[in-house]
């Protein structure tokens, strides 16, 4: 998250750092209210069963428990740098400006500096992928983030929710968030109901009530909203495609605009985002593969019907950049 340089910045940069944070404070917030309502107001003092208060807790916990850390790991983990190889030397980047009335000859500069770089992704033009914020050629699928100041491996999008990027470094942390987010309204929603329909027959009294009722409809506010963000995400996971590419599909060299030109199948496209080891698919651990700078991609020549009715890879058939 942080951005190189910031050291030597104003108070008002330091301001605004502060303001972004005000969404995650906010969540952070509900997320301790709803501990309390559920927790205090509904299982120690209006649940009586003691069985049914055991089951309660132990797995409301446990839904609490994955939906923090999931979330905490969104939002610290850092997003990663582009290795400085891909960064222009000065002289390249002086010659590149002086040649700004001739995108063929910056081009040339881009071509012959990325000549021995892992990128096969080209504008829509069919140029070289160069950020001139970071003086960067930029590595396949990163994009450079406006708000983070800097240019993001396997970019998905910045979340305010988060304060952070959405990119390769975090992404199977923020799908568990959302999954265990989900998972937690659903879990309120379900256990909190007969007391919410008794509150509304009349037969729940005492200003913990009103806990109960809000609860319930946060709850459900919530739960809308996540199922069909985590739905989406869920999509692009198998698509192996991110939010950005979603929108504009990513161009190749010599091919041009293929939105499944990392498309590896779909059990495939889900151990790159989730890793190799079931045991760790669910836990908010680091086990995404690659490096982020380089993926593996399908045959550019496999026939788009064959890929649509979810043709197997075998592995001679990846390519990799």
């Amino acid at each position: 998250m942080a951005v190189p340089g910031t050291e030597r910045k104003g108070s008002c940069f330091w301001c605004l750092k502060a303001v972004k944070w005000i969404p995650v404070l906010f969540i952070i917030t509900i997320v301790a209210w709803s501990y309390y309502a559920y927790v205090i107001q509904l299982c120690l003092i209006t649940v009586e069963n003691t069985i049914a208060q055991i089951f309660y807790f132990i797995f409301f916990h446990l839904f609490f428990f994955m939906f923090c850390w999931s979330y905490a790991q969104t939002i610290f983990t850092d997003i990663g740098r582009v290795p400085n190889n891909f960064r222009l030397a000065e002289a390249d980047f002086e010659a590149y400006l002086h040649h700004n009335d001739s995108l063929e000859l910056q081009n040339r500069i881009l071509e012959n500096c990325s000549k021995n770089l892992p990128v096969t992704n080209v504008t829509i033009g069919g140029t070289v992928r160069f950020c001139d914020k970071c003086k960067m050629i930029k590595p396949d699928r990163t994009h450079h983030c406006s708000v983070c100041g800097e240019c993001v491996l396997k970019m998905d999008h910045h979340c305010p929710w988060i304060n952070n990027c959405v990119c390769f470094t975090n992404y199977k942390f923020f799908v568990l968030f959302l999954g265990y987010a989900l998972l937690y309204c659903i879990y309120i929603c379900l256990t909190s109901l007969p007391y919410f329909i008794a509150f509304w027959k009349g037969d729940l009294q005492g200003m913990g009530s009103f806990h109960i009722l809000f609860l319930f409809f946060v709850a459900i506010m919530f739960g809308v909203s996540l199922m069909s963000l985590f739905g989406y995400h869920c999509y692009l996971v198998l698509e192996n495609r991110t939010t950005l590419e979603a929108f504009r599909p990513p161009s190749f060299r010599g091919v041009g605009a293929d939105k499944y030109g990392f498309h590896l199948g779909r059990f495939k496209n889900f151990k790159e985002v989730f890793g190799e080891d079931a045991k760790t698919w669910f836990l908010p651990v680091s086990t995404s593969l690659g490096d982020g700078i380089s993926f593996p991609q399908r045959n550019m020549d496999e026939d788009q019907e064959g890929l649509l009715h979810e043709h197997p890879f075998d592995e001679e058939e990846l390519r990799y950049p």
